[in-house]
Protein backbone atom coordinates (compact mmCIF):
# COMPACT_ATOMS: atom_id res chain seq x y z
CA UNK A 1 0.00 0.00 0.00
CA UNK A 2 1.31 3.44 -0.89
CA UNK A 3 2.05 5.73 2.02
CA UNK A 4 2.36 8.83 -0.18
CA UNK A 5 -0.05 11.60 0.70
CA UNK A 6 -2.48 12.59 -2.08
CA UNK A 7 -1.59 15.69 -4.02
CA UNK A 8 -3.51 18.77 -2.99
CA UNK A 9 -2.58 20.65 -6.16
CA UNK A 10 -5.65 22.00 -7.89
CA UNK A 11 -5.52 21.28 -11.66
CA UNK A 12 -6.94 24.74 -12.26
CA UNK A 13 -3.98 26.21 -10.42
CA UNK A 14 -1.63 24.53 -12.88
CA UNK A 15 -3.70 25.82 -15.81
CA UNK A 16 -3.72 29.33 -14.35
CA UNK A 17 0.01 29.20 -13.74
CA UNK A 18 0.68 28.49 -17.41
CA UNK A 19 -1.60 31.26 -18.66
CA UNK A 20 -0.24 33.72 -16.11
CA UNK A 21 3.34 32.94 -17.06
CA UNK A 22 2.66 33.31 -20.79
CA UNK A 23 0.78 36.57 -20.26
CA UNK A 24 3.43 38.15 -18.05
CA UNK A 25 6.18 37.14 -20.47
CA UNK A 26 4.58 38.18 -23.76
CA UNK A 27 2.18 41.04 -23.00
CA UNK A 28 4.92 43.69 -22.78
CA UNK A 29 5.83 42.89 -26.40
CA UNK A 30 2.27 43.00 -27.79
CA UNK A 31 1.12 46.41 -28.99
CA UNK A 32 -2.20 48.02 -29.76
CA UNK A 33 -2.20 49.43 -33.28
CA UNK A 34 -4.00 52.63 -34.25
CA UNK A 35 -4.30 52.81 -38.03
CA UNK A 36 -5.43 55.64 -40.29
CA UNK A 37 -6.03 55.19 -43.98
CA UNK A 38 -8.26 56.40 -46.78
CA UNK A 39 -10.83 53.96 -45.42
CA UNK A 40 -10.90 55.72 -42.06
CA UNK A 41 -9.55 54.76 -38.67
CA UNK A 42 -8.96 51.21 -37.55
CA UNK A 43 -7.36 49.21 -34.79
CA UNK A 44 -5.60 45.93 -34.31
CA UNK A 45 -2.69 44.29 -32.60
CA UNK A 46 0.98 43.64 -33.41
CA UNK A 47 3.91 41.92 -31.77
CA UNK A 48 7.63 42.66 -31.70
CA UNK A 49 9.56 39.87 -33.44
CA UNK A 50 13.13 41.20 -33.61
CA UNK A 51 15.55 43.26 -31.58
CA UNK A 52 15.85 45.84 -34.36
CA UNK A 53 12.23 46.95 -34.20
CA UNK A 54 10.37 44.64 -36.58
CA UNK A 55 6.73 43.96 -35.69
CA UNK A 56 4.28 41.45 -37.12
CA UNK A 57 0.57 41.98 -37.68
CA UNK A 58 -2.24 40.99 -40.04
CA UNK A 59 -2.25 42.41 -43.56
CA UNK A 60 -5.90 43.44 -43.34
CA UNK A 61 -5.20 45.51 -40.21
CA UNK A 62 -2.92 47.90 -42.11
CA UNK A 63 -4.69 47.76 -45.48
CA UNK A 64 -4.41 51.11 -47.26
CA UNK A 65 -1.99 52.53 -44.71
CA UNK A 66 1.73 53.24 -44.86
CA UNK A 67 2.16 53.86 -41.14
CA UNK A 68 0.46 53.39 -37.78
CA UNK A 69 1.03 53.98 -34.09
CA UNK A 70 1.88 51.13 -31.74
CA UNK A 71 1.16 51.52 -28.05
CA UNK A 72 2.58 49.02 -25.58
CA UNK A 73 1.29 47.98 -22.18
CA UNK A 74 3.49 50.42 -20.29
CA UNK A 75 1.98 53.31 -22.22
CA UNK A 76 4.94 53.80 -24.55
CA UNK A 77 3.81 54.78 -28.06
CA UNK A 78 5.95 54.57 -31.18
CA UNK A 79 5.28 55.31 -34.83
CA UNK A 80 5.66 52.29 -37.13
CA UNK A 81 6.02 52.10 -40.89
CA UNK A 82 4.48 49.37 -43.02
CA UNK A 83 7.45 47.56 -44.58
CA UNK A 84 5.36 45.10 -46.55
CA UNK A 85 2.10 43.22 -46.52
CA UNK A 86 0.97 40.01 -48.15
CA UNK A 87 -2.78 39.63 -48.46
CA UNK A 88 -2.49 36.01 -49.58
CA UNK A 89 -1.12 35.01 -46.18
CA UNK A 90 -2.74 37.93 -44.29
CA UNK A 91 0.62 38.89 -42.81
CA UNK A 92 2.29 42.29 -42.65
CA UNK A 93 5.66 43.46 -41.37
CA UNK A 94 6.14 46.82 -39.65
CA UNK A 95 9.25 48.65 -38.49
CA UNK A 96 9.27 50.91 -35.43
CA UNK A 97 10.85 54.36 -35.56
CA UNK A 98 11.92 54.10 -31.93
CA UNK A 99 12.83 51.62 -29.19
CA UNK A 100 10.54 48.64 -28.60
CA UNK A 101 10.35 45.87 -25.97
CA UNK A 102 12.10 42.53 -26.39
CA UNK A 103 10.82 40.27 -29.18
CA UNK A 104 8.28 37.51 -28.77
CA UNK A 105 9.87 34.05 -29.25
CA UNK A 106 8.65 32.36 -32.43
CA UNK A 107 7.49 28.76 -32.22
CA UNK A 108 6.35 26.25 -34.83
CA UNK A 109 2.68 25.47 -35.37
CA UNK A 110 3.69 22.19 -37.00
CA UNK A 111 4.09 20.77 -33.51
CA UNK A 112 0.59 21.70 -32.31
CA UNK A 113 -1.96 19.04 -31.42
CA UNK A 114 -5.74 19.24 -31.18
CA UNK A 115 -6.68 19.85 -27.55
CA UNK A 116 -3.44 21.67 -26.73
CA UNK A 117 -3.61 24.77 -24.55
CA UNK A 118 -3.12 28.08 -26.38
CA UNK A 119 -3.22 31.67 -25.18
CA UNK A 120 -4.40 34.64 -27.26
CA UNK A 121 -2.98 38.09 -26.52
CA UNK A 122 -4.08 41.31 -28.14
CA UNK A 123 -6.25 44.37 -27.94
CA UNK A 124 -9.87 43.45 -28.70
CA UNK A 125 -12.52 46.16 -28.75
CA UNK A 126 -9.88 48.71 -27.74
CA UNK A 127 -9.16 46.86 -24.50
CA UNK A 128 -5.38 46.84 -24.48
CA UNK A 129 -3.46 43.95 -22.99
CA UNK A 130 -6.30 41.43 -23.09
CA UNK A 131 -5.61 37.72 -22.57
CA UNK A 132 -7.85 34.76 -23.33
CA UNK A 133 -7.07 31.07 -23.25
CA UNK A 134 -8.48 27.94 -24.80
CA UNK A 135 -7.47 24.93 -26.79
CA UNK A 136 -6.55 24.11 -30.36
CA UNK A 137 -9.93 23.05 -31.71
CA UNK A 138 -8.67 21.87 -35.09
CA UNK A 139 -5.75 22.15 -37.47
CA UNK A 140 -5.33 22.39 -41.21
CA UNK A 141 -8.29 24.65 -41.85
CA UNK A 142 -8.35 26.82 -44.98
CA UNK A 143 -9.31 30.49 -44.82
CA UNK A 144 -10.54 32.20 -48.03
CA UNK A 145 -9.08 35.65 -48.71
CA UNK A 146 -10.43 38.65 -50.57
CA UNK A 147 -7.76 38.03 -53.22
CA UNK A 148 -9.44 34.77 -54.23
CA UNK A 149 -6.90 32.38 -52.74
CA UNK A 150 -6.88 30.56 -49.42
CA UNK A 151 -4.56 30.58 -46.44
CA UNK A 152 -3.58 26.98 -45.69
CA UNK A 153 -3.03 25.21 -42.37
CA UNK A 154 -5.01 27.78 -40.37
CA UNK A 155 -5.29 27.09 -36.64
CA UNK A 156 -8.80 26.92 -35.17
CA UNK A 157 -9.12 27.77 -31.50
CA UNK A 158 -11.90 28.39 -29.00
CA UNK A 159 -9.86 31.11 -27.25
CA UNK A 160 -12.15 34.15 -27.39
CA UNK A 161 -11.23 36.55 -30.20
CA UNK A 162 -12.91 39.84 -31.01
CA UNK A 163 -12.35 42.77 -33.40
CA UNK A 164 -8.97 44.25 -32.57
CA UNK A 165 -7.41 40.86 -31.81
CA UNK A 166 -6.28 40.57 -35.43
CA UNK A 167 -2.50 40.74 -35.64
CA UNK A 168 -2.10 39.62 -32.05
CA UNK A 169 -0.29 36.60 -30.67
CA UNK A 170 -1.53 33.04 -30.37
CA UNK A 171 0.98 31.38 -28.04
CA UNK A 172 1.58 27.86 -26.81
CA UNK A 173 2.03 26.98 -23.15
CA UNK A 174 5.78 27.56 -23.42
CA UNK A 175 5.24 31.20 -24.38
CA UNK A 176 6.16 30.87 -28.04
CA UNK A 177 4.10 32.53 -30.78
CA UNK A 178 2.61 29.77 -32.91
CA UNK A 179 0.01 31.86 -34.73
CA UNK A 180 -1.16 35.34 -35.67
CA UNK A 181 -4.79 35.88 -34.81
CA UNK A 182 -6.55 36.79 -38.02
CA UNK A 183 -10.28 36.27 -37.92
CA UNK A 184 -13.35 35.74 -35.82
CA UNK A 185 -15.41 33.09 -37.58
CA UNK A 186 -18.25 32.86 -35.08
CA UNK A 187 -19.09 32.43 -31.42
CA UNK A 188 -16.40 30.31 -29.81
CA UNK A 189 -14.50 30.04 -33.08
CA UNK A 190 -11.26 31.89 -33.74
CA UNK A 191 -8.67 31.42 -36.47
CA UNK A 192 -4.96 32.16 -36.62
CA UNK A 193 -2.37 32.10 -39.38
CA UNK A 194 0.29 29.59 -38.30
CA UNK A 195 3.91 30.37 -37.63
CA UNK A 196 5.69 27.63 -39.55
CA UNK A 197 8.41 27.19 -42.12
CA UNK A 198 6.34 28.69 -44.95
CA UNK A 199 5.16 31.76 -43.05
CA UNK A 200 8.64 32.37 -41.61
CA UNK A 201 9.87 32.56 -45.20
CA UNK A 202 7.09 35.03 -46.01
CA UNK A 203 7.97 37.16 -42.99
CA UNK A 204 11.67 37.14 -43.90
CA UNK A 205 10.88 38.08 -47.51
CA UNK A 206 8.58 40.93 -46.46
CA UNK A 207 11.25 42.22 -44.08
CA UNK A 208 13.94 42.15 -46.77
CA UNK A 209 12.03 43.23 -49.88
CA UNK A 210 8.62 44.50 -48.78
CA UNK A 211 6.67 42.06 -50.94
CA UNK A 212 6.22 38.40 -51.75
CA UNK A 213 6.45 37.35 -55.39
CA UNK A 214 4.15 34.57 -56.52
CA UNK A 215 3.54 32.84 -59.82
CA UNK A 216 0.23 32.68 -61.71
CA UNK A 217 -1.24 30.20 -64.17
CA UNK A 218 -4.65 31.70 -64.85
CA UNK A 219 -6.94 28.74 -64.26
CA UNK A 220 -9.77 28.03 -61.87
CA UNK A 221 -10.98 24.55 -61.16
CA UNK A 222 -12.84 22.16 -58.93
CA UNK A 223 -11.81 18.89 -57.36
CA UNK A 224 -13.33 15.86 -59.10
CA UNK A 225 -13.29 12.13 -58.53
CA UNK A 226 -11.30 10.20 -61.11
CA UNK A 227 -12.36 7.01 -62.81
CA UNK A 228 -10.92 3.97 -60.99
CA UNK A 229 -8.59 3.02 -63.85
CA UNK A 230 -7.17 6.55 -64.08
CA UNK A 231 -6.89 6.85 -60.30
CA UNK A 232 -4.91 3.61 -60.20
CA UNK A 233 -2.71 4.79 -63.06
CA UNK A 234 -1.67 8.07 -61.50
CA UNK A 235 -1.91 7.06 -57.86
CA UNK A 236 -4.54 9.60 -56.80
CA UNK A 237 -8.34 9.27 -56.50
CA UNK A 238 -8.96 12.93 -57.43
CA UNK A 239 -7.78 15.64 -59.80
CA UNK A 240 -8.53 19.28 -60.59
CA UNK A 241 -10.98 19.87 -63.42
CA UNK A 242 -10.41 23.17 -65.18
CA UNK A 243 -13.58 25.28 -65.00
CA UNK A 244 -12.12 28.39 -66.60
CA UNK A 245 -8.99 29.74 -68.24
CA UNK A 246 -8.16 33.45 -68.13
CA UNK A 247 -7.60 35.01 -71.57
CA UNK A 248 -3.93 35.55 -72.47
CA UNK A 249 -2.88 33.75 -69.28
CA UNK A 250 0.04 31.30 -69.13
CA UNK A 251 -2.48 28.44 -69.16
CA UNK A 252 -4.25 29.85 -72.22
CA UNK A 253 -0.97 30.28 -74.07
CA UNK A 254 -0.11 26.65 -73.25
CA UNK A 255 -3.44 25.53 -74.75
CA UNK A 256 -4.99 24.34 -71.51
CA UNK A 257 -8.71 23.77 -72.12
CA UNK A 258 -11.82 24.07 -70.02
CA UNK A 259 -12.71 20.51 -69.01
CA UNK A 260 -9.12 19.29 -68.77
CA UNK A 261 -8.39 17.46 -65.54
CA UNK A 262 -5.03 18.48 -64.10
CA UNK A 263 -3.35 15.56 -62.36
CA UNK A 264 0.26 16.73 -62.10
CA UNK A 265 2.23 19.98 -62.12
CA UNK A 266 6.01 20.17 -62.08
CA UNK A 267 6.18 16.54 -60.94
CA UNK A 268 3.72 17.03 -58.06
CA UNK A 269 0.24 15.53 -57.75
CA UNK A 270 -2.58 18.03 -58.12
CA UNK A 271 -5.88 17.36 -56.38
CA UNK A 272 -7.19 20.85 -55.50
CA UNK A 273 -6.67 24.50 -56.38
CA UNK A 274 -4.64 24.75 -53.20
CA UNK A 275 -2.27 22.11 -54.55
CA UNK A 276 -1.48 24.41 -57.47
CA UNK A 277 -1.33 27.47 -55.24
CA UNK A 278 1.39 25.87 -53.09
CA UNK A 279 3.55 25.39 -56.19
CA UNK A 280 3.11 28.92 -57.50
CA UNK A 281 6.08 30.38 -55.64
CA UNK A 282 8.74 32.84 -56.80
CA UNK A 283 10.90 30.05 -58.19
CA UNK A 284 8.19 29.13 -60.71
CA UNK A 285 7.99 32.62 -62.27
CA UNK A 286 9.09 32.58 -65.93
CA UNK A 287 10.21 28.95 -65.67
CA UNK A 288 8.79 26.32 -68.01
CA UNK A 289 6.74 23.85 -65.98
CA UNK A 290 5.30 20.55 -67.16
CA UNK A 291 1.59 20.01 -66.54
CA UNK A 292 -0.13 16.68 -67.11
CA UNK A 293 -3.85 16.73 -67.86
CA UNK A 294 -6.45 14.07 -68.66
CA UNK A 295 -8.06 15.06 -71.95
CA UNK A 296 -10.31 13.03 -74.26
CA UNK A 297 -9.36 9.74 -72.63
CA UNK A 298 -5.60 10.27 -72.64
CA UNK A 299 -2.90 11.80 -70.47
CA UNK A 300 -1.46 14.86 -72.22
CA UNK A 301 1.64 16.81 -71.23
CA UNK A 302 1.55 20.56 -71.75
CA UNK A 303 4.22 23.11 -70.88
CA UNK A 304 3.31 26.35 -69.15
CA UNK A 305 5.44 29.33 -68.18
CA UNK A 306 3.89 30.93 -65.07
CA UNK A 307 4.04 34.71 -64.83
CA UNK A 308 4.28 36.87 -61.76
CA UNK A 309 1.00 37.46 -60.00
CA UNK A 310 0.33 41.20 -59.80
CA UNK A 311 -2.21 43.42 -58.06
CA UNK A 312 -2.56 41.00 -55.17
CA UNK A 313 -1.95 43.57 -52.43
Amino acid sequence: MSTEAPSNEDPLDAYSAVVTRVASTLLPSVASLAVRSSRGEGAGSASVISDDGVLLTSAHVVAGSRSAEATFGDGTAVAVDVVGRDVLSDLAVLRARGPVPRPVPLGDAAGLRVGQLVVALGNPMGLAGSVTAGIVSNLGRSLPTAAGRVIDEVIQTDAALNPGNSGGVLADGAGRMVGVNTAVAGIGLGLAVPINRATRDIIDTLTRTGRVRRAWLGIIGTRVQLAPELAARIGSPTGLQVAGVAPDSPAALADVHRGDIVVSLDGNDVVTSTSIQRLMVEDAIDRQVEMTVWRNGALVDVFVVPRELVDAS
